[in-house]
Formats: C-alpha cells, structure tokens, sequence
C-alpha cells in the first residue's frame, strides 16, 4: 500500500488533470452507450449488404474500445497516482492510451478501405430501406455521445494556437489530450454515419449503388487523418518533445538575470496542464535553488521544477 501523505519537504508527483474523475465517468458513459450500437451496426450492415454501415459500426466499435482505454487509464492513473514506482506521476497514461486508439483506428482504416475496394468492384444487394433506420439511430447515438462529451475547453483549444501583433504563439495547454482526443472522435463517427446515410439514401432513392463503397472510402480517409494526427498529439508527449518554445523563452528571460546564465534546460509535459522542467545555471553570484524558483513561480502550468546552480569558475581562474 501506499502512503498519500507526503512529508513538508518532498515533491508531490500527483499530475492529473482537473476534471480526472469527471471525464472519467463520462467516457464510460459513453461506452455503455454505444456498446449495443456498435454490434446492431455490424451485424445489420452484414446481414443487409451495406458497406457504409459496416464501416460506421467499425468505426463506433473503435471509438467503443478507444473510450473502454481512455476510461481504463484514467482509472489506472487515478488509483496509482501517488505509486513511488511512476518517477513522475501517471499524468501520461491519457497520452498511452491516446496512441494505442489509434494504432487501432488505423487497422480498422485499412480494412474498410479494403472491403470498399472490393464492393466497388464487385457490388452485392443492398438492403436500402431496412438499413437506414440504423444508420440514423447510429447517428443518434454519435450526437448523444459528443453532448455527453462537450466541454468548453474543446473550443478554447480550437483557438489556441494564435499569434498576437508581434507574431509570438500563444497555446493553451492545461487540457486532458485523453477526453479531447475521444471528443473529436465521437465527431469524426458522427461524420461516417452521416456518409453511411448520405450513400443508402442515394441508393433507394436514386438507385446509385457504387455510392455507399464510396463512402466507406471516404470513411476510410477521415478515419486514417484521424488516427495520424493523434500519433502525432499523443506521441509528442510520450517522447517528451518540448511543448512550448515561448514557455522556455519566458523561463530563460526570468533566470537570466545579473550574471546568472541558463547552460541546459529540459521542459517536457508530464501530464493534462503540468509541465516540468530541469534548468542548470551558472553564476558569478550563486544563489540557493529557492531562489531562482521564486522567479518561475508565476508561469502556468509549470508544476515540478529542479534547479542546478554552479559557479562561473572560468571568471574567478581569469581573475
């Protein structure tokens, strides 16, 4: 068992997000409402013929089991939050589960691509008016479940990544990867039902068959982008590549005063909003360690901070 108390004198590597337990228990909310969907989707599409519903209910099936991770983590990383044994929290577990999610969101894009392909050129009866009803009660489910995961920070970090008057870049970077990651992708299933619809409609009503394969091509495509952009977001922190130019900037302006200069510094994201950072300095004047941390205790999200503070002994030989 582990101790939650911490002595005055130790560091607290607790770095979960605010909202942990709330996004927790929304994506399981989300799971147990599209677990029934996702099968009905699957085994309709098969029995009825329709490539587009297929690819929508494996596509729901993927946000399903990328949610059962996210929820997985987020219940890991809350129960072992104070474990000795994680050096800097479990912060990153969100970021984990992020790339596993879409490991498996780029196999399932493969083989709908595939399984268009083939239908494309060798079409099988389709049954229009039986399988649009499930596409639009899919749809239903999807919207259900990008309300039950709307949160205002989704649209703030739409608007993160922005430059003022002087052409510096001003990010926000206390939001959950993990819940943002499973929002948009409630979105991107969103999407495929409405093409999975977009193709049966066409298909009953105008009689143009080679439009649902299409469209499970064009799920493949949304489905693929998605799946790489989060290698990206979440691969980035787990390779603990620097995640703000300007934040080094402002924490090399604020201890580089009066003789005192930066000769390495590591800043990397250690979880949702909390960063940390390890800054070794030389000065003709040292001072101790609190002392340069009291001039970096106003940057945001900057929660653990180690400080190593040598003498400029090539000045004092010279003297």
């Amino acid at each position: 068992m582990h101790s939650h108390s911490l002595e005055p004198w130790t560091h607290e590597h607790a770095f979960l997000g605010e909202k942990h337990h709330d996004n927790e228990r929304r994506t399981l909310a989300v799971v147990a409402l599209t677990a029934a969907m996702m099968v009905a989707e699957i085994v309709g599409g098969t029995v009825l013929g329709s490539m587009a519903l297929i690819a929508d209910g494996w596509h729901m099936s993927t946000h399903a089991l990328a949610l059962g991770i996210a929820a997985l983590a987020y219940r890991f990383a809350r129960t072992h939050a104070h474990d000795s044994r994680f050096s800097f929290g479990t912060g990153k577990l969100g970021e984990l589960a992020a790339f596993a999610s879409a490991i498996i969101l780029a196999m399932i894009a493969l083989y709908i691509g595939s399984e268009s392909v083939h239908r494309l050129f060798n079409p099988v009866a389709i049954g229009f008016s039986e399988a649009i009803p499930i596409a639009i009660l899919g749809l239903g489910v999807n919207v259900a479940s990008v309300w039950l995961l709307h949160d205002d920070d989704h649209h703030r970090h739409d608007h993160d990544d922005h430059a003022d008057d002087h052409g510096h870049a001003h990010k926000h970077h206390g939001h959950d990867t993990n819940i943002r990651a499973a929002y948009v992708h409630v979105l991107a299933d969103a999407l495929t039902s409405v093409l999975a619809i977009v193709a049966l409609v066409g298909g009953l009503v105008f009689g143009l068959t080679w439009l649902d394969p299409v469209m499970g091509l064009i799920g493949t495509v949304v489905i693929a982008a998605w799946a790489v952009s989060l290698m990206k977001t979440a691969g980035a922190v787990l390779l603990d590549v620097a995640p703000d130019r300007d934040a080094e900037r402002a924490i090399r302006e604020r201890l580089e005063r009066a003789g005192d200069r930066v000769t390495d510094l590591h800043l990397w994201q250690v979880g949702p909003g909390h960063r940390a950072a390890v800054v070794s300095i030389v000065s003709d004047d040292p001072q101790p360690p609190s002392v340069y941390k009291r001039r970096l205790a106003d940057l945001e999200h900057l929660s653990h901070v180690t400080i190593e503070v040598e003498a400029c002994t090539g000045r004092a030989e010279a003297a």
